[in-house]
Protein backbone atom coordinates (compact mmCIF):
# COMPACT_ATOMS: atom_id res chain seq x y z
CA UNK A 1 0.00 0.00 0.00
CA UNK A 2 1.15 3.54 -0.73
CA UNK A 3 -0.39 6.98 -0.40
CA UNK A 4 -0.36 9.91 -2.80
CA UNK A 5 -1.73 13.05 -1.10
CA UNK A 6 -5.25 11.97 -0.04
CA UNK A 7 -5.40 8.75 -2.10
CA UNK A 8 -4.54 5.26 -0.82
CA UNK A 9 -3.26 2.88 -3.51
CA UNK A 10 -3.19 -0.90 -2.89
CA UNK A 11 -1.18 -3.08 -5.28
CA UNK A 12 -0.36 -6.76 -5.63
CA UNK A 13 3.07 -7.37 -4.06
CA UNK A 14 4.23 -9.80 -6.77
CA UNK A 15 3.02 -8.00 -9.91
CA UNK A 16 2.41 -4.40 -8.66
CA UNK A 17 -1.02 -4.61 -10.32
CA UNK A 18 -3.49 -2.04 -9.00
CA UNK A 19 -6.06 -3.73 -6.74
CA UNK A 20 -7.87 -0.94 -4.91
CA UNK A 21 -7.94 2.86 -4.83
CA UNK A 22 -9.40 4.66 -1.82
CA UNK A 23 -9.95 8.38 -1.29
CA UNK A 24 -9.51 9.91 2.17
CA UNK A 25 -10.81 13.21 3.51
CA UNK A 26 -7.41 14.91 3.61
CA UNK A 27 -3.70 14.30 3.10
CA UNK A 28 -2.54 10.99 4.61
CA UNK A 29 0.32 11.19 7.12
CA UNK A 30 0.59 7.51 8.12
CA UNK A 31 -0.66 4.11 6.92
CA UNK A 32 -0.49 0.68 8.59
CA UNK A 33 -1.77 -2.81 7.72
CA UNK A 34 -3.65 -4.92 10.23
CA UNK A 35 -1.91 -8.15 11.26
CA UNK A 36 -4.11 -10.29 8.98
CA UNK A 37 -3.84 -7.84 6.02
CA UNK A 38 -7.64 -7.48 5.82
CA UNK A 39 -7.77 -3.85 6.93
CA UNK A 40 -5.59 -0.79 6.52
CA UNK A 41 -5.69 2.40 8.56
CA UNK A 42 -4.91 5.89 7.30
CA UNK A 43 -4.06 8.51 9.92
CA UNK A 44 -4.87 12.14 9.12
CA UNK A 45 -3.05 13.80 12.01
CA UNK A 46 -3.88 17.36 10.97
CA UNK A 47 -7.61 16.62 11.23
CA UNK A 48 -7.41 14.23 14.17
CA UNK A 49 -9.09 11.52 12.10
CA UNK A 50 -8.33 7.85 11.35
CA UNK A 51 -9.99 6.18 8.35
CA UNK A 52 -10.05 2.39 8.06
CA UNK A 53 -10.60 0.50 4.79
CA UNK A 54 -11.44 -3.14 4.17
CA UNK A 55 -9.77 -5.17 1.42
CA UNK A 56 -12.51 -7.81 1.36
CA UNK A 57 -15.40 -5.31 1.30
CA UNK A 58 -14.29 -2.15 -0.54
CA UNK A 59 -17.62 -0.45 0.13
CA UNK A 60 -17.15 -0.77 3.92
CA UNK A 61 -15.25 1.94 5.70
CA UNK A 62 -14.73 3.26 9.22
CA UNK A 63 -13.98 6.75 10.47
CA UNK A 64 -12.64 7.55 13.94
CA UNK A 65 -12.65 11.22 14.94
CA UNK A 66 -10.73 12.21 18.06
CA UNK A 67 -12.26 15.71 17.94
CA UNK A 68 -10.69 18.47 20.02
CA UNK A 69 -8.33 15.98 21.73
CA UNK A 70 -6.27 15.80 18.52
CA UNK A 71 -4.12 12.95 17.25
CA UNK A 72 -0.35 12.43 17.24
CA UNK A 73 -0.02 8.63 16.77
CA UNK A 74 -2.14 5.68 15.66
CA UNK A 75 -1.47 1.94 15.44
CA UNK A 76 -3.15 -1.48 15.28
CA UNK A 77 -3.35 -3.92 18.14
CA UNK A 78 -1.95 -7.39 17.36
CA UNK A 79 -5.41 -8.90 16.77
CA UNK A 80 -6.08 -6.46 13.91
CA UNK A 81 -9.48 -5.46 15.31
CA UNK A 82 -8.56 -2.64 17.71
CA UNK A 83 -6.94 0.74 16.98
CA UNK A 84 -4.88 2.67 19.52
CA UNK A 85 -4.90 6.45 19.12
CA UNK A 86 -2.65 8.76 21.13
CA UNK A 87 -4.08 12.25 21.64
CA UNK A 88 -2.16 15.51 21.57
CA UNK A 89 0.15 16.25 24.51
CA UNK A 90 -0.05 12.50 25.29
CA UNK A 91 -3.06 13.03 27.53
CA UNK A 92 -4.43 9.54 26.88
CA UNK A 93 -4.48 6.52 24.57
CA UNK A 94 -7.91 5.62 23.19
CA UNK A 95 -8.56 1.99 22.25
CA UNK A 96 -11.29 1.64 19.61
CA UNK A 97 -12.87 -1.73 18.81
CA UNK A 98 -13.97 -2.35 15.22
CA UNK A 99 -16.10 -5.33 16.29
CA UNK A 100 -18.09 -4.01 19.26
CA UNK A 101 -17.54 -0.26 18.69
CA UNK A 102 -16.53 -0.02 22.34
CA UNK A 103 -13.95 2.49 23.61
CA UNK A 104 -11.31 2.12 26.34
CA UNK A 105 -8.99 4.77 27.73
CA UNK A 106 -5.42 4.56 29.05
CA UNK A 107 -4.35 7.66 30.95
CA UNK A 108 -0.95 9.33 31.35
CA UNK A 109 1.04 7.72 28.50
CA UNK A 110 4.60 9.02 28.39
CA UNK A 111 5.95 10.90 25.38
CA UNK A 112 9.15 8.93 24.73
CA UNK A 113 10.83 7.30 21.76
CA UNK A 114 9.23 3.88 22.45
CA UNK A 115 6.39 3.99 24.93
CA UNK A 116 3.86 1.38 23.69
CA UNK A 117 5.07 -2.17 22.89
CA UNK A 118 3.34 -5.53 22.35
CA UNK A 119 4.65 -9.01 22.99
CA UNK A 120 5.39 -11.03 19.86
CA UNK A 121 2.45 -13.37 20.49
CA UNK A 122 0.11 -10.38 20.87
CA UNK A 123 -1.12 -11.33 24.36
CA UNK A 124 0.24 -8.39 26.37
CA UNK A 125 0.90 -4.69 25.93
CA UNK A 126 3.27 -2.54 28.00
CA UNK A 127 2.78 1.23 28.25
CA UNK A 128 5.27 3.73 29.68
CA UNK A 129 3.51 6.29 31.88
CA UNK A 130 4.40 9.51 33.69
CA UNK A 131 2.44 10.43 36.83
CA UNK A 132 3.33 12.96 39.53
CA UNK A 133 6.82 13.42 38.06
CA UNK A 134 7.55 9.68 38.33
CA UNK A 135 7.85 6.93 35.70
CA UNK A 136 5.55 3.91 35.69
CA UNK A 137 4.88 0.91 33.48
CA UNK A 138 1.45 -0.64 33.02
CA UNK A 139 0.96 -4.11 31.51
CA UNK A 140 -2.41 -4.85 29.88
CA UNK A 141 -4.02 -8.06 28.61
CA UNK A 142 -4.83 -7.41 24.95
CA UNK A 143 -7.85 -9.74 24.84
CA UNK A 144 -9.97 -7.55 27.16
CA UNK A 145 -7.67 -4.54 27.85
CA UNK A 146 -7.67 -5.23 31.59
CA UNK A 147 -4.77 -3.98 33.68
CA UNK A 148 -2.49 -6.87 34.67
CA UNK A 149 0.33 -5.03 36.49
CA UNK A 150 1.19 -1.45 37.34
CA UNK A 151 4.56 -0.60 38.88
CA UNK A 152 7.01 2.29 39.16
CA UNK A 153 10.48 2.19 37.60
CA UNK A 154 13.79 3.27 39.09
CA UNK A 155 14.40 5.81 36.33
CA UNK A 156 14.82 9.56 36.25
CA UNK A 157 13.31 9.97 32.77
CA UNK A 158 12.24 6.70 31.11
CA UNK A 159 13.34 6.73 27.47
CA UNK A 160 11.89 3.48 26.09
CA UNK A 161 10.72 -0.09 26.70
CA UNK A 162 11.09 -3.28 24.66
CA UNK A 163 9.75 -6.83 25.15
CA UNK A 164 11.99 -9.84 24.66
CA UNK A 165 10.72 -11.93 21.69
CA UNK A 166 9.58 -14.70 24.05
CA UNK A 167 7.44 -12.19 25.97
CA UNK A 168 8.89 -13.07 29.39
CA UNK A 169 11.14 -10.06 30.05
CA UNK A 170 10.63 -6.33 29.53
CA UNK A 171 13.66 -4.07 29.10
CA UNK A 172 13.42 -0.40 30.11
CA UNK A 173 16.17 2.18 29.77
CA UNK A 174 16.71 5.62 31.19
CA UNK A 175 17.49 8.95 29.55
CA UNK A 176 20.84 9.31 27.77
CA UNK A 177 22.04 11.40 30.73
CA UNK A 178 21.76 8.40 33.08
CA UNK A 179 23.17 4.99 32.08
CA UNK A 180 20.62 2.49 33.40
CA UNK A 181 18.93 -0.58 31.85
CA UNK A 182 16.25 -2.32 33.92
CA UNK A 183 14.83 -5.80 33.25
CA UNK A 184 11.35 -6.69 34.55
CA UNK A 185 9.38 -9.92 34.59
CA UNK A 186 5.79 -10.16 33.37
CA UNK A 187 4.49 -9.68 36.93
CA UNK A 188 6.51 -6.50 37.46
CA UNK A 189 9.43 -7.89 39.46
CA UNK A 190 12.81 -6.26 38.88
CA UNK A 191 15.05 -9.06 37.63
CA UNK A 192 18.23 -7.07 37.15
CA UNK A 193 19.67 -3.59 36.74
CA UNK A 194 22.66 -2.84 34.52
CA UNK A 195 24.91 0.21 34.53
CA UNK A 196 28.16 0.25 32.55
CA UNK A 197 29.49 3.61 33.75
CA UNK A 198 28.25 6.64 35.64
CA UNK A 199 28.83 10.14 34.29
CA UNK A 200 29.08 10.32 30.45
CA UNK A 201 26.13 9.95 28.05
CA UNK A 202 24.50 6.53 28.39
CA UNK A 203 22.28 4.22 26.32
CA UNK A 204 21.64 5.08 22.66
CA UNK A 205 20.06 1.90 21.21
CA UNK A 206 18.86 -1.54 22.32
CA UNK A 207 18.10 -4.78 20.46
CA UNK A 208 17.00 -8.26 21.58
CA UNK A 209 18.23 -11.33 19.74
CA UNK A 210 15.37 -13.34 18.15
CA UNK A 211 16.00 -16.19 20.60
CA UNK A 212 15.81 -13.80 23.60
CA UNK A 213 19.22 -15.10 24.75
CA UNK A 214 21.09 -11.82 24.22
CA UNK A 215 20.34 -8.18 24.87
CA UNK A 216 22.61 -5.81 22.90
CA UNK A 217 23.04 -2.28 24.31
CA UNK A 218 24.55 0.40 22.10
CA UNK A 219 26.15 3.23 24.05
CA UNK A 220 27.47 6.72 23.45
CA UNK A 221 31.00 5.52 24.26
CA UNK A 222 31.09 3.69 20.87
CA UNK A 223 30.71 0.22 22.40
CA UNK A 224 28.06 -2.51 22.33
CA UNK A 225 27.57 -4.51 25.51
CA UNK A 226 25.98 -7.96 25.34
CA UNK A 227 23.97 -9.26 28.32
CA UNK A 228 23.04 -12.94 28.69
CA UNK A 229 19.55 -14.17 29.60
CA UNK A 230 20.60 -16.37 32.55
CA UNK A 231 22.32 -13.95 34.94
CA UNK A 232 21.70 -10.69 32.99
CA UNK A 233 25.38 -9.91 33.35
CA UNK A 234 27.66 -8.56 30.64
CA UNK A 235 29.42 -11.30 28.70
CA UNK A 236 31.43 -9.10 26.31
CA UNK A 237 32.04 -5.60 24.95
CA UNK A 238 32.23 -4.94 21.21
CA UNK A 239 34.51 -2.00 20.34
CA UNK A 240 34.31 0.11 17.18
CA UNK A 241 37.86 1.41 16.59
CA UNK A 242 38.73 3.61 13.61
CA UNK A 243 41.50 1.19 12.56
CA UNK A 244 40.83 -2.47 11.73
CA UNK A 245 44.00 -4.45 12.47
CA UNK A 246 42.84 -8.06 12.86
CA UNK A 247 43.63 -10.34 9.92
CA UNK A 248 40.55 -12.42 10.76
CA UNK A 249 38.28 -9.50 9.82
CA UNK A 250 37.27 -9.07 6.17
CA UNK A 251 36.93 -5.43 5.08
CA UNK A 252 34.83 -4.84 1.94
CA UNK A 253 35.47 -1.38 0.49
CA UNK A 254 33.07 0.16 -2.00
CA UNK A 255 34.81 1.70 -5.05
CA UNK A 256 33.35 3.54 -7.99
CA UNK A 257 34.45 3.24 -11.59
CA UNK A 258 33.35 4.92 -14.80
CA UNK A 259 31.83 2.53 -17.36
CA UNK A 260 33.67 1.79 -20.61
CA UNK A 261 31.67 2.76 -23.67
CA UNK A 262 32.29 1.30 -27.12
CA UNK A 263 33.30 4.19 -29.40
CA UNK A 264 31.65 2.56 -32.39
CA UNK A 265 28.30 2.82 -30.60
CA UNK A 266 28.63 6.59 -30.13
CA UNK A 267 26.08 8.57 -32.08
CA UNK A 268 24.72 12.08 -32.06
CA UNK A 269 22.27 12.73 -30.59
CA UNK A 270 22.90 9.81 -28.22
CA UNK A 271 20.07 7.44 -27.33
CA UNK A 272 18.57 7.60 -23.86
CA UNK A 273 20.20 4.29 -22.83
CA UNK A 274 23.61 5.41 -24.11
CA UNK A 275 23.36 8.80 -22.40
CA UNK A 276 22.52 7.22 -19.05
CA UNK A 277 25.44 4.80 -19.35
CA UNK A 278 27.86 7.59 -20.33
CA UNK A 279 27.21 9.70 -17.25
CA UNK A 280 26.49 7.01 -14.63
CA UNK A 281 29.15 5.49 -12.43
CA UNK A 282 29.25 1.85 -11.43
CA UNK A 283 30.08 0.54 -7.99
CA UNK A 284 31.66 -2.66 -6.72
CA UNK A 285 33.38 -4.07 -3.65
CA UNK A 286 37.11 -4.62 -3.19
CA UNK A 287 38.65 -6.53 -0.31
CA UNK A 288 41.03 -4.24 1.58
CA UNK A 289 44.27 -5.37 3.12
CA UNK A 290 44.48 -4.84 6.87
CA UNK A 291 45.27 -2.66 8.69
CA UNK A 292 42.50 -0.38 7.37
CA UNK A 293 41.79 3.15 8.62
CA UNK A 294 38.10 4.07 8.47
CA UNK A 295 36.75 7.59 8.03
CA UNK A 296 36.27 8.99 11.53
CA UNK A 297 34.12 12.09 12.10
CA UNK A 298 34.74 14.09 15.26
CA UNK A 299 31.39 15.07 16.81
CA UNK A 300 30.45 18.69 17.44
CA UNK A 301 30.47 18.94 21.23
CA UNK A 302 28.41 22.12 21.66
CA UNK A 303 25.26 20.88 19.84
CA UNK A 304 22.36 18.69 20.96
CA UNK A 305 22.12 15.05 19.79
CA UNK A 306 25.78 14.63 18.86
CA UNK A 307 26.70 12.15 16.11
CA UNK A 308 28.50 9.82 18.47
CA UNK A 309 27.95 6.27 19.69
CA UNK A 310 26.24 3.15 18.38
CA UNK A 311 22.94 4.26 16.88
CA UNK A 312 21.92 1.15 14.92
CA UNK A 313 21.68 -2.47 16.12
CA UNK A 314 20.12 -5.44 14.31
CA UNK A 315 20.31 -9.21 14.87
CA UNK A 316 19.96 -11.65 11.98
CA UNK A 317 16.96 -13.99 12.01
CA UNK A 318 19.10 -17.02 12.91
CA UNK A 319 20.82 -15.23 15.87
CA UNK A 320 24.24 -15.80 14.26
CA UNK A 321 25.11 -12.21 13.32
CA UNK A 322 24.76 -8.71 14.74
CA UNK A 323 25.00 -5.64 12.50
CA UNK A 324 25.93 -2.29 14.06
CA UNK A 325 26.65 1.28 13.02
CA UNK A 326 28.84 3.65 15.01
CA UNK A 327 27.76 7.24 14.30
CA UNK A 328 31.36 8.44 14.64
CA UNK A 329 32.22 6.28 11.62
CA UNK A 330 29.09 6.94 9.53
CA UNK A 331 30.20 5.08 6.38
CA UNK A 332 30.80 1.65 7.94
CA UNK A 333 28.64 -1.33 8.87
CA UNK A 334 30.09 -3.75 11.43
CA UNK A 335 28.96 -7.38 11.28
CA UNK A 336 29.75 -9.50 14.34
CA UNK A 337 29.72 -13.29 14.56
CA UNK A 338 27.66 -14.00 17.69
CA UNK A 339 28.82 -17.63 17.87
CA UNK A 340 32.41 -16.47 18.41
CA UNK A 341 31.61 -12.97 19.73
CA UNK A 342 34.14 -11.61 17.26
CA UNK A 343 34.11 -9.03 14.48
CA UNK A 344 33.62 -10.89 11.21
CA UNK A 345 33.11 -8.29 8.45
CA UNK A 346 33.23 -4.51 7.97
CA UNK A 347 31.50 -2.88 5.00
CA UNK A 348 33.15 0.45 4.17
CA UNK A 349 30.75 2.49 2.01
CA UNK A 350 31.27 5.70 0.07
CA UNK A 351 28.12 7.27 1.55
CA UNK A 352 26.61 7.56 5.03
CA UNK A 353 24.62 4.53 6.19
CA UNK A 354 20.93 5.53 6.14
CA UNK A 355 19.26 2.17 6.79
CA UNK A 356 20.03 -1.51 7.28
CA UNK A 357 17.77 -4.53 7.71
CA UNK A 358 18.20 -8.30 7.80
CA UNK A 359 16.34 -10.74 5.57
CA UNK A 360 13.65 -12.30 7.83
CA UNK A 361 14.42 -15.83 6.55
CA UNK A 362 18.19 -16.09 6.18
CA UNK A 363 21.40 -14.23 7.18
CA UNK A 364 21.36 -11.64 4.41
CA UNK A 365 21.76 -7.93 5.16
CA UNK A 366 20.49 -5.07 2.99
CA UNK A 367 22.06 -1.61 3.38
CA UNK A 368 21.08 1.77 1.93
CA UNK A 369 23.28 4.89 1.81
CA UNK A 370 20.98 7.50 0.29
CA UNK A 371 22.04 6.65 -3.28
CA UNK A 372 20.34 4.67 -6.07
CA UNK A 373 22.15 1.49 -5.01
CA UNK A 374 21.25 -1.20 -2.50
CA UNK A 375 24.04 -3.28 -0.95
CA UNK A 376 23.61 -6.92 0.04
CA UNK A 377 25.85 -8.98 2.31
CA UNK A 378 25.65 -12.65 3.22
CA UNK A 379 28.30 -15.11 4.47
CA UNK A 380 28.91 -15.93 0.79
CA UNK A 381 30.03 -12.35 0.02
CA UNK A 382 28.91 -8.86 -1.00
CA UNK A 383 27.18 -7.39 -4.02
CA UNK A 384 25.92 -4.01 -5.25
CA UNK A 385 22.55 -3.67 -7.00
CA UNK A 386 21.87 -0.57 -9.09
CA UNK A 387 18.23 0.54 -9.08
CA UNK A 388 17.24 0.97 -12.75
CA UNK A 389 15.24 3.99 -13.80
CA UNK A 390 15.44 7.60 -14.79
CA UNK A 391 16.23 10.45 -12.45
CA UNK A 392 17.93 10.39 -9.08
CA UNK A 393 16.45 7.65 -6.86
CA UNK A 394 17.88 8.14 -3.37
CA UNK A 395 17.10 5.24 -1.02
CA UNK A 396 16.20 6.59 2.44
CA UNK A 397 14.64 3.40 3.84
CA UNK A 398 14.03 -0.22 2.89
CA UNK A 399 11.88 -3.10 4.10
CA UNK A 400 12.00 -6.85 3.40
CA UNK A 401 8.96 -8.88 2.44
CA UNK A 402 8.16 -11.52 5.07
CA UNK A 403 9.11 -14.26 2.57
CA UNK A 404 12.56 -12.75 1.94
CA UNK A 405 11.96 -12.90 -1.84
CA UNK A 406 11.63 -9.14 -2.32
CA UNK A 407 12.15 -5.80 -0.63
CA UNK A 408 10.68 -2.36 -1.04
CA UNK A 409 13.03 0.61 -1.50
CA UNK A 410 11.75 4.07 -0.58
CA UNK A 411 12.94 7.50 -1.66
CA UNK A 412 11.38 10.83 -0.73
CA UNK A 413 9.00 10.91 -3.71
CA UNK A 414 8.62 7.35 -5.00
CA UNK A 415 9.36 3.69 -4.34
CA UNK A 416 10.39 0.57 -6.18
CA UNK A 417 10.26 -3.16 -5.44
CA UNK A 418 13.41 -5.27 -5.71
CA UNK A 419 12.77 -8.96 -6.46
CA UNK A 420 15.44 -11.51 -5.59
CA UNK A 421 15.63 -14.72 -7.58
CA UNK A 422 16.23 -17.97 -5.72
CA UNK A 423 18.83 -20.38 -7.05
CA UNK A 424 17.42 -23.63 -8.40
CA UNK A 425 18.69 -26.57 -6.37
Amino acid sequence: ASCVQHRLVVRDASSLQLLQLYTCLDQIQYIEWSSDSLFILCALYKRGIVQVWSLEQPAWHCRIDEGSAGLVASCWSPDGRHILNTTEFHLRITVWSLCTKSVSYIKYPKACQQGVVFTKDGRYMAVAERRDCKDFISIFVCSNWQLLRHFDTETQDLSGIEWAPNGCVLAAWDTCLEYKVLLYSLDGRLLSSFRAYEWPLGVKSIAWSPSSQFLAIGSFDEKVRILNHVTWKKITELDHPATIASKKTIVYKEVEKSPTVDRERLSFPPTRELASSLFSTQSKYDISQVPVSLQYVKPVADRANPKVGVGMLAFSADNCFLATKNDNIPNAVWIWDMRKLKLSVVLEQLGTIQCLQWDPCQPRLAVGTGTSRVYLWSPAGCMVVQVPGEGDFQIVSLSWHSSGDSMILLSKDNFCVCYLEREEV
